[in-house]
């Protein structure tokens, strides 16, 4: 049994160690610590001994350049680049359609949800790793604080909450914005953006209904579908949709 700070490294050849059929082999890398190793310009690195200039150039590069190296094992050191959310998705509502969302969704690598509701019961007891849950009694108003580079997702309990979402985020700017919703509500919704200002084009980005209307309006089939549109090259999420 190692003790804390110890590591071992071994190569395991996956067919005579583990009855693998498909064969070739790990390294596999043991560690025990008491804390949490903290990153250098977003990398882990650490070994035995004095840090190797191979790593000390890597880890220069990442300070100076943001150049994030693989994940591997360098002159007995290992290298560990942190993982960060490259992405930031908005999902407004608790109800089932949005606890379906965040349970699709969350695991997705390089995603980081907002979640918005009017209060704390709303949400569900357990909250995935990667989720931020934010209660407001007036959500609309957190709309002009958003990162301009999100993608939200409006699925409220009320239509006027979602309408005053949707003025406020045109307002404000997005990478893309989806609304649930029916071709009716969708049709009153575009007349009265269009009353408060906003141009043809711009209320066309938001797209409605969200997911693949074929799959049906079971809430997981809704979050199937609205996780293969977020899967998608962005200039497809983000797609100008009729006005």
């Amino acid at each position: 049994m190692l003790a804390t700070g110890g590591r071992a490294v071994e190569r395991v050849a996956l067919g005579p160690s583990l009855g693998q059929c498909c064969g070739g082999a790990v390294t596999l890398w043991t560690e025990v610590y008491d804390a949490l190793p903290k990153p250098e310009a977003g990398v882990v690195a650490r070994g035995p001994g004095d840090i190797p200039f191979a790593v000390k150039r890597m880890l220069a590069a990442a300070r100076g350049q943001g150049v994030r190296p693989a994940v591997g094992l360098v002159q007995g050191w290992l290298i560990e680049p942190v993982v960060e959310a490259d992405r930031s998705i908005w999902v407004w509502g608790a109800g089932h359609v949005g606890r379906a969302l965040v349970s699709v969704l969350a695991p997705l690598p390089g995603v980081a949800i907002t979640w918005v509701d009017i209060g704390p019961e709303r949400f569900p007891d357990t909250i995935l790793p990667g989720v931020t849950v934010v209660s407001a009694n007036d959500p609309a108003l957190l709309a002009d604080h958003a990162p301009v580079a999100a993608e939200h997702l409006i699925l409220t309990y009320s239509h006027a909450l979602d309408l005053e979402l949707c003025h406020r985020l045109l307002n404000r700017g997005f990478r893309s914005c989806g609304l649930i919703g029916s071709a009716t509500k969708w049709g009153r919704f575009r007349s009265r953006l269009k009353a408060l200002g906003h141009e043809a084009a711009e209320v066309g980005r938001i797209r409605c209904p969200i997911g693949d209307p074929a799959l049906g309006k079971h809430p997981q089939a809704i979050a199937v579908g609205v996780a293969v549109e977020l899967l998608k090259a962005p200039s497809v999420v983000a797609r100008e949709m009729r006005a």
